[in-house]
């Protein structure tokens, strides 16, 4: 078992030294509770023994999951709000986390799906006008544990070479840690492949959004001269992408991920939106794809992003699978392959659609100059389309803001 700790000098927030410690870990059998290096509250322990100390932020209590790593540089807030990230704890390759403090604005749903995070420094100071709460009193209030002073580029090379393990993040702010039973808590940990989380994150039953994108003089606004009714439905939704919809002259309604073709279409929409959401795309199908089938029949324009892509390419007779280390961050270059075009996207998925093997009728649209991974696809001669990337970003570049404009041209166009 190898133990990783680092120790920070508290004069200079970001001035990391990690050490490195060959250990034999003891016998799981009857193992007494650990005692943790002097100033370590928190530990990250990895299924295959792999041991990160650091410190405790946010709440104390343990948390198990998968673990992956976002590289974006800002909104850590929309990140761990973003219901997409059920099931997993997020390492945060940027080592500044905390420097905008938290707000009640900047949240995608109201209770995170996240199971924790861990940071390389500790938790910057807030400097921003719209701060209302540090971000260690935030994870706090949301119940979720966090650990800083971890070797993140280490943890993240991990990473993408053995692919996202499962793991376990615990403060324990009395600083014993039951190591061996850690370890066996994550190996039993059943990982996302073959997990329904959809259903964990859904609304439970169906409501009304009217609010538009934020606007720095006005904030949020309110949709006012709406043109086209959509039905969205909520796999994991987040808050922007209805924003985006609202923006774009939308009158949404949201409906669980659960809900009838025929409850659908009764809401007479113009077109009809899959949202994102976390966990296997072939669990959720079960269930989401029969529905899928029958809309697709109903010739309603279609608009599907993240995982909702990934249902309606179910649907449409494509295979998914689990990707090594997935993609997540807002740095993602992706190619349009009708325009020969290059948009840098926000992303957060760890499956993917095989683009290589599509059915007839069904085109590729967008892949990634990452890894060649599909990005997109399209049917030929009717008004459906889906991206894998998220085109409200939040947090992320506004590239693809567009493609809510060809959303809203197709359902004018079907009028």
């Amino acid at each position: 078992m190898r133990i990783y700790f680092a120790s920070q000098n508290r004069t200079r927030l970001a001035y990391i030294v990690t050490h490195e410690v060959e250990t034999t870990a003891p016998d799981h059998k009857g193992a007494e509770s650990l005692r943790a290096p002097a100033g370590a509250t928190a530990v990250v322990v990895l299924a295959d023994g792999t041991v990160f100390w650091g410190r405790g932020v946010g709440a104390a209590g343990e948390a198990v999951g998968e673990v992956c790593f976002n590289t974006s540089l800002t909104g850590y807030q929309e990140i761990i709000t973003d219901p997409s990230y059920a099931g997993q704890i997020i390492t945060f390759t940027f080592p500044h986390i905390g420097n905008v403090g938290t707000n009640p604005e900047d949240i995608e749903t109201i209770t995170p799906a996240a199971r924790g995070c861990i940071l390389r420094a500790d938790i910057t100071e807030p400097a921003n006008w719209r701060a209302t709460q540090h971000l260690d009193a935030w994870l706090k209030s949301m119940n979720l544990p966090g650990i800083s002073g971890v070797d993140t580029r280490r943890l993240t090379r991990k990473i993408r070479d053995a692919g996202a393990p499962n793991g376990v993040i615990c403060h324990a702010p009395d600083c014993t840690f039951d190591i061996p039973a850690l370890i066996e808590k994550a190996k039993a940990w059943p990982g996302l492949e073959g997990m329904d989380l959809a259903i964990e994150v859904t609304c439970q039953q169906t409501y009304k959004w009217d609010e538009t994108t934020w606007d720095i003089e006005t904030g949020y606004g309110k949709l006012d001269n709406p043109k086209y009714k959509v039905v969205a439905i909520d796999y994991g939704i987040k808050r922007n992408i209805l924003r985006c919809l609202a923006s774009a002259g939308c009158d949404v309604t949201v409906v669980p991920a659960t809900a009838s073709a025929e409850e659908i279409l009764g809401h007479a929409p113009d077109g009809i939106f899959l949202s994102n959401g976390p966990g296997d795309p072939a669990a959720t199908g079960e269930y989401a794809v029969p529905i899928l089938k029958d809309l697709i029949e109903s010739e309603k324009p279609i608009f599907g992003i993240c995982l909702g892509h990934q249902l309606l390419s179910l649907a449409l007779g494509c295979k998914t699978s689990k990707m090594h280390q997935g993609h997540r961050g807002g740095n993602q270059p992706v190619k349009d392959l009708a325009t020969g075009k290059v948009e840098i996207t926000s992303q957060n998925h760890g499956f993917a659609v095989d683009g290589k093997n599509l059915p007839a009728g069904v085109v590729e649209s967008h892949v990634s100059l990452f890894d060649g991974s599909n990005e997109g696809v399209r049917v030929e001669g009717k008004p459906i389309f889906s991206v894998q990337y998220h085109p409200e970003a939040s947090p992320g570049p506004t590239d693809s803001h567009y493609l809510f404009k060809r959303f809203t041209d197709l359902m004018a166009e079907a009028k």
